[in-house]
């Protein structure tokens, strides 16, 4: 084990790093959470900047980093032969004392988050040692072969499902996500990294439009280089997120919008489309299964109170 030094995070070269980092460590077959287009969409936001801690070895090599993101979530990568039970302790109190300043600075009592694979006995271990409780809520990974046929959409008279307008429709897409999750999350800023993140593909950010041509619902199609040693030499693609404007739910909008998604991404070669979704969201999972997704793993959830 070498001694290893903690700096705070400086700009687009330490994303780089980063992004090279992760990419190289699940190479070897370790288990690595955020893939680069995490990486570019959470780092962009200055919160996240300044929660973030790279370690660098004698040499100034970067071998890990730990940040908290906009979603209050702890994000943390090692090489695994550099870890050891001191520089958990230092990540931990790094990332808790990160997460008691922002809730200190705007008056937050939010606990510190956590996700991790249902399969990932390891990572589970280690939150558990740093104080983190399960939660009863899970996130569904659903899954569906583009080999077997992907009937057409179908839409109400008058609606259209097309790629999203770009810059022109940024503010109507956010509005649009901030009703159909009942949130704030989503912002004209956030969208726009989102959009000119490296792997961000326009013409399978989807959205339905209404006969009066208000956006009534979304489906952001994703191909993740990242995913590739993941899974298992298939190529596979996201139908994720979906939502529907209140006003226009129950229409079917979320189905066509899932089935022009499996569509677009079987076109681009395709084996396999993915979607997230939380164990609470019924109506999202009978949706998918309406369209042949089945699950293929859980992602668990923990937080710590700070």
């Amino acid at each position: 084990m070498s001694i290893l030094t903690p700096r705070p995070y400086t700009g687009p070269a330490d994303l780089q790093a980063m992004i090279d980092l992760t990419q190289a460590l699940r190479a070897r077959g370790q288990k690595v959470y955020p893939i680069a287009t995490d990486l570019y969409e959470e780092l962009a936001d200055t919160d996240a900047q300044v929660a973030a801690r790279l370690w660098e070895n004698a040499q100034g090599e970067l071998v890990g980093f730990a940040y908290v993101n906009q979603y209050q979530n702890l994000v943390e990568v090692f090489d695994a032969d550099e870890i050891t039970p001191d520089l958990e302790a230092e990540m931990v109190a790094w990332v808790v004392s990160a997460m008691q300043r922002r809730n200190q600075e705007r008056n937050y009592t939010h606990p510190l988050d956590a996700y991790v694979l249902e399969d990932d006995l390891a990572r589970q271990a280690f939150l558990e040692r740093h104080g983190f409780q399960r939660t009863a809520e899970t996130s569904i990974l659903l899954g569906r072969s583009l080999d077997q046929p992907i009937p057409e959409p179908h839409l109400p008279p008058g609606f259209a499902i097309r790629p999203m307008g770009g810059e022109a429709e940024v503010e109507a897409y956010v509005a649009l996500h901030r009703a159909a999750f009942d949130t704030d999350n989503m912002t004209v800023e956030y969208r726009r990294t989102i959009m000119n993140a490296p792997d961000y593909i326009p013409e399978l950010d989807l959205v339905a439009v209404a006969p009066n041509g208000e956006l009534a619902a979304f489906c952001v199609g994703q191909i993740f280089p990242d995913d590739t040693p993941r899974a298992g030499g298939k190529k596979e693609g996201w139908t994720d997120p979906v939502g529907t404007h209140p006003n226009y739910q129950r229409l079917g909008l979320a189905k066509a919008l899932l089935l022009a998604g499996m569509r677009a991404l079987k076109a681009r070669g395709i084996d396999m489309a993915l979607l997230g979704t939380s164990s609470e969201n019924l109506a999202m999972q009978h949706t998918a299964e309406a369209v042949g997704f089945r699950n293929a793993s859980n992602t668990l959830f923990y937080s710590k109170t700070v």
